[in-house]
């Protein structure tokens, strides 16, 4: 398992041509009597995705199935299956991208009747900054420092910024409804941000090649990044906010879809995600040894304060439109939405 993430670039190579492969044959499927399971999820996951795909089709529910994965900005992503693209499971970085496709009728209601309730891989938000740390970078605070260059993806598209935005309003309140402390701290670390790509892998891709001093993201992309030879570091800091991830199969998936669901958050599909930084969703993982990793053997530090979306934002229900809101077709603007405006952060769509 610990080879997988030296193995990954050309797992990816053999699936990308096994799915063009696939498309070619008109049907979607390899053979005649396969599967095609379209899969869309949100960036981060691409490259884990590649052993998680070749353990289900070792298994017997999986040995027929083929896998024609799309990936992009979580939202972006959710809006083009709601649109018309066509899927049997989705994984995305937030709630709300899967209730959207409840609401047309795409997935089923009872989604989060299980016993992770949706949830498939979850993270914690960090700060990943360059090799050393060299402007000692250690908390939420240093990040509105005059001078600091931040980059964060834009929450207008990337579920990964949304999870960054509110974890840094949770260190400014402590947690409480205090929205004056919020505003404060989210207005002068917006003003401080250089840049807002469009999707958490842009925002990695642009820190990697040398812009900012810090890069807000999943503790699971900076593992990632560091697996794949990048010269960064990354700190978990001791406030932080727990980011869940769902998982759904949509109204026409295939008995296939339901099994790779199950066998997404099954042991050996968390230990697989575990090794490219995902916390495991479940007891019962065996956690490997993650390369990459502040501490390779305890990979998983339990931060000092975890904050969650429901117990500090009342759920991405109610969180989604009150600080994301567009403020169009009758929809409320939202908090975040209205700062970044204020600022003139509003980022690439």
């Amino acid at each position: 398992m610990q080879n997988r993430s030296r193995a990954a670039l050309a797992a990816a190579l053999v699936g990308a041509l096994a799915t063009l492969s696939a498309c070619g044959g008109g049907s979607g499927s390899g053979s005649d009597d396969s599967t095609a399971l379209r899969l869309s999820g949100f960036s981060i996951l691409e490259t884990a995705n590649e052993g998680i795909f070749e353990d289900f089709q070792a298994t017997d529910e999986g040995a027929d199935v083929e896998f024609e994965p799309s990936y992009g900005a979580s939202g972006d992503q959710s809006r083009a299956v709601a649109d018309g693209s066509k899927a049997d499971v989705v994984h995305y970085s937030l709630e709300t991208d899967i209730t959207r496709l409840v609401d047309a009728g795409i997935v089923a209601d009872d989604w989060k009747d299980n016993a992770t309730n949706g949830i498939a891989t979850s993270s914690v938000v960090v700060f990943v900054v360059r090799s050393g740390n060299p402007d000692n970078i250690t908390s939420w605070d240093d990040l509105v420092k005059p001078g600091v260059e931040v980059i964060t993806p834009n929450p207008g598209s990337s579920g990964s910024a949304r999870w960054n935005i509110l974890a840094a309003w949770a260190h400014a309140t402590g947690g409480t409804d205090d929205e004056a402390a919020g505003r404060d701290f989210i207005t002068k670390m917006l003003n401080n941000v250089i840049a807002l790509p469009s999707s958490g892998r842009e925002a990695t891709t642009a820190f990697t090649d040398g812009s900012g001093d810090v890069l807000l993201s999943y503790e699971n992309e900076a593992i990632l990044a560091k697996q794949n030879g990048a010269d960064i570091d990354y700190v978990v800091p001791d406030d932080t906010l727990l980011i869940e991830n769902p998982a759904a199969v949509t109204v026409d998936a295939p008995q296939a879809a339901s099994d790779f669901l199950s066998f997404l958050t099954g042991p050996e599909a968390q230990a697989d995600y575990a090794s490219f930084g995902f916390r495991p969703v479940v007891d019962g993982v065996d956690i490997p040894e993650v390369e990459g990793a502040n501490d390779p053997s305890d990979p998983f530090p339990t931060p000092g304060t975890l904050y969650t979306i429901d117990d500090n934002f009342g759920g991405w229900a109610d969180a989604a439109p009150k600080y994301f809101g567009t403020g169009e077709e009758g929809d409320v603007l939202g908090i975040i939405t209205e700062l970044q405006q204020k600022t003139g952060q509003e980022g690439e769509e």
